[in-house]
């Protein structure tokens, strides 16, 4: 008679592990990887860790050993960086014999006016104000125009105080005069944009004769009488009386220029 077979096989006997070897120690590896990456991903393939541990162990330590080498380098600062300067000034050669150029001033503390003309209001207003402790007063340019309510959008076309003129921020009050868009600017601020039409000139008025006594006969040349005098010729036409002869109320020998009896001809 054969012996019964067993139930159950036996279970396989565990393959024991290989000693660990000192730079297989866990704690060596993963200073290595942070340390010196390329020798601690070679020690962890040599591990005893697990295929996944190692895998995710060179990634990692890849990573940060590629992340120095992808950034840019840090500015030299310090002493070591202003020597390093130094030396590469003194290498170069000048370009040229010129003298350099002369440093440029400091700008001074003290406020100055800014150019408004050409500017709307509201952003003048802002740049002023900003450099006094008072506001910017604002006028019509012309004379005949008042400004509205809101003048913001309003051209600038003249201010008292001129560009670049030193300001108190205390007591300065500078003035500006407006205009609408799309209107022109006067010639001088305070004109009318619509002047009144000039009154017409008063008609000239026709000199009437003037009465005198007769003239003596010396004068008249023994001619003319009445009370009628005529001073010149324009009198005798604008009395209608010309040409005036001699025994002509008003005859005079001052108006025959030529003595032949006919006075004021032309």
């Amino acid at each position: 008679m054969y012996p019964p077979p067993h139930a159950y096989a036996p279970a396989p006997m565990p393959v024991p592990k290989p000693p660990r070897r000192w730079w297989q120690h866990p704690a060596l590896i993963i200073t290595a990887l942070v340390v010196l990456p390329p020798a601690g991903i070679a020690l962890a393939w040599t591990s005893q860790w697990e295929r996944t541990q190692k895998i995710l162990a060179t990634v990692l330590s890849g990573i940060w050993f590629l992340i120095p080498l992808l950034s840019d380098p840090p500015e030299e600062t310090g002493a070591e960086g202003k020597a390093q300067t130094t030396a590469a000034a003194s290498a170069s050669p000048a370009p040229n014999s010129s003298p350099p150029p002369a440093p440029t001033p400091t700008p001074s503390a003290e406020p100055q006016m800014p150019s408004a003309v050409g500017r709307p209001y509201a952003q003048a207003q802002k740049t002023v104000e900003e450099l006094i402790d008072g506001e910017l007063k604002a006028l019509s340019a012309y004379a005949d125009v008042s400004l509205p309510a809101d003048y913001g959008t309003w051209l600038v076309c003249f201010q008292d105080v001129t560009a670049g003129s030193r300001l108190v921020a205390r007591s300065a009050a500078p003035v500006v005069h407006l205009v609408a868009p799309g209107t022109a600017c006067p010639a001088t601020p305070g004109t009318d944009l619509r002047p009144k039409p000039a009154a017409p000139a008063p008609a000239p008025t026709t000199a009437a004769p003037t009465t005198a006594p007769a003239p003596d006969d010396d004068e008249t040349g023994g001619s003319g009488g009445g009370n009628v005098s005529y001073r010149n010729c324009a009198a005798v036409r604008a009395a209608g009386a010309a040409p005036i002869r001699v025994g002509d109320p008003g005859y005079g020998r001052h108006l025959d220029r030529d003595g032949d009896g006919v006075g004021c001809e032309r």
